[in-house]
């Protein structure tokens, strides 16, 4: 590629992957389980089969944008900060 800066890919390869992979799926779970608290009105069946499908495309978006983070530092913080801030609101959602 005409400009690209080598090696500037496989900078910190390795901790951006384990944290869109584990900090990835974490967010998915929270997000499936925001999604079923707050679509309580809709029937058991369907909620239960979008909440389980929703974990897929969520948890593999984030695994494949991680990559733009500039380190695997700044991947890690703020995956884990995404992660506290979904599960504080389920836990919010869940004692309302």
């Amino acid at each position: 590629m005409i400009g690209a800066k080598p090696g500037a890919v496989a900078r910190d390869w390795f901790a951006k992957t384990s944290a869109g992979a584990l900090l990835g799926f974490t967010l998915a779970i929270g997000c499936s389980g925001l999604f079923s608290c707050l679509a309580s009105d809709m029937p058991l069946s369907i909620r239960g089969q979008l909440a389980m499908w929703m974990m897929a495309p969520v948890w593999i978006g984030v695994l494949s944008c991680v990559y733009f983070f500039r380190s695997g530092k700044h991947a890690w913080v703020w995956l884990s900060a995404a992660n506290l801030v979904v599960f504080c609101i389920l836990a919010a959602c869940r004692l309302t």
